[in-house]
C-alpha cells in the first residue's frame, strides 16, 4: 500500500493494483512535408522503383520585330525529367494470442498508430534534409537524385543552389569595426550569429543578425529569382521561434498562438511566408542552441524557406497486412511505406545556417 502506516494493523496486502485501460501515448512531433511540397502530379504508386515523368514548360524566345522582315520560327522543346519512387520504410510486429487475450488495452491498435506516425516522421526528416541541401548531421549534400534542375552544374551543391545557402558572409554588417575593438573575420560556411532585436534598439548590431533580417534576406533571394510570392513558406526550429517571439515587433507577437494553427503551422503570414516549426530540420554538432561562439561552422541549426511548387513529393502506404506467425501462436502485423521526392525549382529554396549568439 502506498500510504505509510504506524506499526501494527494491516500492512496493505489487501489493496489491489489496478491497471488503467488508458495507455500512455508517446510524444509526437508535427510532420510538415505534405504541407510544403507539391504532390499534385502523381497518381497511385504501386511498387518501389516506379518513375513519374514530369513535363517541363517549354521556353519561348521573344524577338524584336521590324517591318518588312521575315520572322524566325522556333521549335518547342518537350523536355521532361523524372521523379523516382526509391525510398521505402516498413514496420512489423506480432501479438501473442495469450497476451492479447489477457491484455486490458488494444496493443495492436496502439502499435499500428505508432508505426504510422514513425514512418511519417521518418519521411519528414528525410525530405526536409533533401530540400535543405544538408544531411541530418549538418554536412552539405553533394550527390543528386536524378537530374539537377538547373542549367549550370557549377552553381550547385548537389541539387541546391550555392548562392541560396545563406551564411554569415551574406550579412555585410557583421565583422565591421563600428563598436567592436576586435572585428570578427567570417568565412564561407560560418553560421549566422543570431539574436533578437530587443525593445529600445536604435541601430543594427554589428555582432549579430536579427531573425527578421534573416527572413527578409530569404525573401529577397526569392524575389530576385522571380519566385512567385504566393505559397511561400518557412520551416524553422524551436530555437529560431523563441528568438522570433523575443523580437521587438507588436505585429509578430500578436500573430503567435492564433486559433486553428496546427500540424507545425505557427504563423499564417510573416514577410509573406507561412511559418512552420519542426524538430526534424538538419543541425550540426550541438545545434543552434549553442551560443557564445561567432565565426564558426561547428554548432549550428538550419532553417529552410521555399515555395509550394519548389519540391514534388509522392507517398503511399503500399501494403498493410495481418497474418499468422508460423512459428508461434501470434498474429503478425506489417506495413510498407513508399515515397519519393524531387527538387523542381532550386531557385525557390533558400536556407540559413545560424547559431544563437
Amino acid at each position: 500500500m502506498a500510504i505509510t502506516s504506524a506499526s501494527g494493523g494491516f500492512n496493505g496486502n489487501f489493496s489491489p493494483i489496478i491497471y488503467s485501460k488508458q495507455a500512455q501515448i508517446a510524444l509526437r512531433r508535427s510532420a510538415v512535408t505534405n504541407a510544403i511540397t507539391n504532390n499534385s502530379y502523381f497518381g497511385e504508386i504501386a511498387n518501389q522503383g516506379d518513375t513519374v515523368r514530369i513535363q517541363k514548360e517549354p521556353d519561348v524566345t521573344v524577338n524584336a520585330l521590324q517591318r518588312h522582315t521575315n520572322i524566325s520560327v522556333e521549335k518547342l522543346d518537350d523536355s521532361d525529367f523524372s521523379l523516382t519512387i526509391d525510398k521505402a520504410n516498413y514496420f512489423a510486429f506480432k501479438m501473442d494470442d495469450i497476451e492479447e487475450q489477457f491484455a486490458n488495452v488494444d496493443f495492436v491498435r496502439l502499435a499500428s498508430d505508432r508505426a504510422a506516425y514513425k514512418m511519417a516522421d521518418s519521411m519528414d526528416t528525410d525530405v526536409l534534409s533533401y530540400m535543405s541541401g544538408f544531411t541530418s548531421a549538418g554536412a552539405l549534400i553533394t550527390a543528386t537524385s536524378g537530374d539537377a534542375q538547373h542549367p549550370t552544374a557549377g552553381e550547385l551543391d548537389g541539387e541546391f543552389l550555392k548562392v541560396n545557402h545563406l551564411d554569415a558572409t551574406d550579412f555585410g554588417q557583421l565583422g565591421t569595426t563600428d563598436s567592436q575593438s576586435s572585428p570578427v573575420a567570417y568565412a564561407t560556411g560560418d553560421s549566422i550569429p543570431l539574436a533578437p532585436r530587443l525593445p529600445g534598439a536604435t541601430a543594427l548590431s554589428v555582432a549579430t543578425v536579427s531573425p527578421l533580417t534573416v527572413i527578409a534576406r530569404m525573401a529577397r533571394q526569392m524575389d530576385t529569382a522571380n519566385v512567385e510570392s504566393r505559397g511561400r513558406w518557412l520551416v524553422v526550429d524551436p530555437v529560431f521561434v523563441e528568438m522570433l517571439k523575443d523580437e521587438d515587433s507588436r505585429m509578430l507577437n500578436a500573430d503567435f498562438g492564433g486559433a486553428g494553427l496546427q500540424n507545425g503551422l505557427v504563423l499564417n503570414n510573416l514577410h509573406g511566408f507561412r511559418v512552420y516549426v519542426s524538430n526534424a530540420l538538419p543541425a550540426k554538432g550541438t545545434g543552434a542552441g549553442t551560443s557564445g561562439t561567432n565565426a564558426q561552422d561547428t554548432n549550428f541549426g538550419v532553417i529552410l524557406g521555399g515555395q509550394d511548387d519548389a519540391v514534388a513529393s509522392a507517398e503511399q502506404i503500399n501494403n498493410v497486412e495481418n497474418y499468422r506467425d508460423p512459428d508461434s501462436f501470434a498474429d503478425i502485423v506489417r506495413g510498407m511505406h513508399l515515397y519519393g521526392r524531387k527538387i523542381l525549382r532550386p531557385q525557390a529554396l533558400v536556407t540559413a545556417a545560424y547559431n544563437a549568439a
